[in-house]
């Protein structure tokens, strides 16, 4: 889930862990999500905060030393999400992003960390930079709770002593789901060890048997609404239909380092960017395309730009006139309808818009392609398609389901 600014994304979700686990075939663990718009301080300027998040995406420095270049109850931030995640025996609980743009877990952002019986401290100085946040601090391992019975020990944490840019009131740190090597370098004094994440621990424990992490979004018009489900160690198939498409992660550079694929996209039938390598990110809100695309649609649309938001802005009649914007990625396509393309309309207050604009939830990502990460397909495109994160298997998987045409916007 990414730089501060979208760590700070403006939706989190409600964090009831009551529930117990639902449990699916081959073992895995799943609980709902929650979606709640954090806007008690009035519009947030999410394009600016998203922009952050993607810099750092685009410049790798979702990395080390605060610089270089069974499933449970989350909140969702349009982009990013807040997990109720219990630490220590007995467990002081911590509100933590999730994220699929990095690997480690830590907390002391707001609530300080409570030392237990559990509680191991290595000794080591850990610290990881987000682009405009970071953290740095003391590495301890310790027993997680995630919902009720998903339990992980001796798990890695970053204890921090300080952090910066996680301005939400509940943040208390970062819970990172995405690849380890994202891990390397985190501690001080050993910068080539990789640090097992949840999901790893997960699966050597035996808690669950696949090492896939999938995720289930509905499109929303409300600001607090339970509306999806994160699972640990498989699929759920009541929440796609089909069968789901895998596709290897790229092996371009930078998007390799995290959920990165090869895809391609087309307005209509014109093609705006060819086959070319990005980022797969729950912790984005928008859909960011390279330069010379986000041209090509912005002519193709007729979009004007609108200065409160930064998002393009089109009227009604260009609104019945928008194609269907196509994501060719491996053998399938996956395909925005005009409904999918703009933010919904009923929460354009919330990002200083005017309550009756179409705005289209497609970016600048700031430079032309061919740089190695050429888009990032966000929260907007992830809630109409059902994703699946397989590290064993180093790929990702994606297939329709019944929100996919919804014209909830």
């Amino acid at each position: 889930m990414f730089p501060a600014a979208s760590l700070l994304t403006i939706i989190f979700l409600a964090l009831s862990i009551a529930g117990s686990p639902v449990e699916i075939d081959n073992s895995p663990i799943t609980l709902p999500i929650a979606r709640r718009l954090n806007v008690s301080d009035g519009p947030i300027n999410l394009l600016q905060q998203d922009k952050a998040r993607v810099t750092a995406l685009k410049d790798n420095s979702f990395s080390t030393q605060g610089g270089r270049t069974g499933s449970t109850p989350v909140t969702n931030a349009v982009a990013t999400y807040l997990i109720a995640v219990g630490i220590g025996s007995p467990a002081t609980t911590y509100n933590l992003i999730v994220d699929t743009g990095s690997s480690n877990t830590w907390v002391g952002a707001k609530t300080k960390y409570v030392k237990t019986s559990t509680s191991v401290d290595t000794g080591e100085p850990v610290a990881v930079g987000y682009g405009s946040g970071s953290f740095s601090g003391t590495e301890y391992t310790d027993t997680i709770t995630l919902g009720t019975g998903l339990t992980i020990t001796a798990q890695s944490i970053g204890v921090a002593s300080t952090s910066t840019g996680l301005t939400g009131t509940s943040i208390d740190g970062l819970l990172g789901i995405g690849p380890v090597d994202l891990t390397k370098g985190s501690l001080k004094n050993k910068p080539t060890t990789t640090i097992p994440t949840v999901t790893d621990n997960l699966y050597s424990q035996g808690t669950i048997s696949q090492k896939v992490v999938s995720i289930s979004f509905e499109p929303t018009t409300e600001k607090t609404v339970t509306n999806g489900e994160l699972t640990f160690g498989g699929t759920d198939a009541t929440k796609y239909t089909g069968s789901i498409a895998y596709i290897p992660i790229t092996t371009t550079y930078p998007s390799s380092t995290y959920w990165g694929i090869n895809q391609s996209i087309s307005y209509g039938s014109t093609t705006i960017l060819a086959s070319t390598a990005g980022v797969v990110d729950t912790g984005t809100t928008y859909i960011y395309i390279a330069s010379d695309a986000y041209a090509k649609y912005q002519s193709a649309t007729g979009a004007t730009h609108d200065a409160a938001t930064g998002l393009l802005l089109i009227s009604s009649s260009q609104y019945k006139a928008l194609k269907n914007l196509n994501f060719h990625i491996g053998t399938e396509t996956y395909a925005l309808t005009p409904n999918a393309q703009i933010w919904p309309r009923s929460l354009n207050a919330y990002i200083g818009g005017s309550s009756n604009a179409m705005y289209l939830i497609v970016c600048d990502i700031g430079t032309p392609s061919g740089s190695g990460s050429d888009f990032v397909n966000g929260y907007t495109f992830l809630e109409r398609f059902y994703s699946v994160f397989d590290t064993a298997n180093s790929r990702i998987g994606f297939a329709e389901t019944s929100y996919t045409d919804a014209t909830t916007n």
